[in-house]
């Protein structure tokens, strides 16, 4: 299974409103993090895999691994690469996962934008 979208982990841990912190804490991550983070597994609330810019392998780098796990990743109208989340999505509610050191995510406030968006 993909992991959940940046937003649905951001509202995980307790920050709803900050799923690019989610996106730059996993493109700072160190390659030697013991043990290593499926990084490759966090993709965009659109199922779409992310380009890295101009010139760069990342977006390639992100499908391989995917694929390498048995995760089908399809092109998407522009030429996009794409995820199926209703295939290959997770998304464990709020106050069920431990974050950091045994603590559970609290209930976020309602009203949150950051809700994965419907296919």
């Amino acid at each position: 299974a993909i992991d959940p979208p940046q937003g649905h982990i951001a509202k995980l841990i307790g920050m709803p409103r900050h799923s690019r912190h989610v996106g730059q804490a996993l493109k700072l991550l160190s390659p030697e993090v013991n043990p290593p983070v499926p990084w490759h597994r966090v993709i965009g609330s659109s199922g779409m895999i992310s380009s890295r810019g101009p010139g760069t392998q990342g977006a390639q780098r992100q499908m391989d691994a995917l694929v390498a796990e048995g995760v089908e990743v399809t092109d998407g109208q522009n030429g996009d690469m794409r995820v199926n989340f209703r295939q290959w999505g997770w998304f464990p509610e709020v106050g069920t996962i431990e974050v950091g050191r045994g603590v559970v995510a609290q209930d976020v406030p309602e009203g949150d934008n950051d809700e994965p968006q419907s296919q």
